[in-house]
């Protein structure tokens, strides 16, 4: 069941900074201080809960979500703002509230990159 279908609408002059170990999604609301690290989305209504063994799924890579940080989901729907943080080894340390962790490498995204989310 796909409970999230967005694409990617813009990006920040930094986005690359965070190499590929994480990226920022967020709406038109970004602090400006946080616009050139975020990708812009519309935000919107996720169907059901993201939760721990749900699938990321960008542009057809799928990576199996490990850790679901406490605001996470509420930060999403209501501002467009979630962190998504890649783990090689599918060890989590710790996941910070408005985050994710997802296993695998991130493979690059860009404007036009389709996000779902598969539960």
């Amino acid at each position: 069941m796909i409970k999230y279908d967005n694409k990617i609408i813009g990006k920040g002059n930094s986005v690359g900074e965070f190499g590929n170990e994480m990226f920022i999604l967020f709406g038109d609301s970004a602090p400006d201080t946080l616009k050139d690290y975020c990708y812009t989305i519309e935000p919107k209504k996720v169907d059901g809960e993201i939760k721990v063994g749900d699938v990321l799924d960008l542009d057809g890579n799928k990576f199996e979500i490990l850790a679901v940080g406490n605001v996470a989901q509420k930060n999403f729907e209501d501002l467009g703002h979630l962190t998504v943080n890649f783990s090689e080894s599918g060890e989590v340390d710790e996941v910070l509230p408005g985050a994710i962790v997802v296993k695998g490498q991130n493979n690059g995204i860009d404007v036009g990159t389709e996000i779902k989310i598969e539960g």
